[in-house]
């Protein structure tokens, strides 16, 4: 009986851990009950999922959530390495902005992933370098490698969960550092404390 114990709590273990290594590339799916209070936003911040991801992986139309049901949460496109290096970014340009800036500062990351004129991947576009400067001034300070905070961690998630929504900014600048006079041409798309962001 003890051997048949060990044979199934290891058989679990091998699916529990293969389960988080799938393809060495995302996160793995799991549920999730819901709790009193909760919301589909609420939920997708919390796993860093796209609330659109969410709705599809559960059948969802509308934004009606029930006590107890278990949602499944989908797969993360983005590795847990992946939100580390997009957070520790954020810590280091956003750092002394509001939340909703360290949240806009994440997203630009994720837009210019999506945008043709960027590389296609995080560290693609956080790691750019063209004619001889790095798109992120952290990233040519070495300010990128120090661990995040706990609001960047979460404003990673936020941007996640918001993901393929908003106005689509791609730059973000602070107009009395700033030292290129072309981004200051590009169309503005919100001001969040001391940074502009814009398309």
């Amino acid at each position: 009986m003890k051997k048949l114990k060990k044979l199934v709590i290891s058989a679990g273990l091998i699916l529990s851990m293969s389960a988080f290594t799938l393809n060495g590339t995302t996160e793995a799916a799991t549920t999730h009950k819901v709790q009193s209070g909760e919301t589909f936003w609420k939920i997708a911040v919390k796993y860093g999922v796209p609330v659109k991801s969410l709705l599809t992986a559960n059948h969802k139309t509308g934004s009606l959530l029930y006590p107890g049901e278990n949602l499944v949460i989908p797969n993360s496109s983005v590795t847990a390495a992946e939100k580390d290096l997009m957070a520790r970014l954020v810590h280091a340009e956003a750092k002394g902005e509001p939340y909703a800036g360290k949240v806009a500062v994440a997203t630009v990351i994720l837009n210019r992933v999506a945008s043709p004129d960027f590389p296609n991947t995080i560290s693609g576009v956080i790691y750019d370098k063209e004619n001889g400067h790095y798109a992120f001034t952290p990233v040519m300070n070495g300010a990128i490698k120090q661990p995040a905070d706990a609001a960047s961690k979460k404003a990673v998630n936020e941007a996640l969960a918001f993901r393929g929504q908003g106005s689509g900014s791609l730059f973000f600048y602070n107009p009395k550092t700033a030292v290129s006079k072309w981004v200051a041409t590009r169309q503005v798309t919100v001001k969040i404390g001391n940074h502009v962001f814009a398309k």
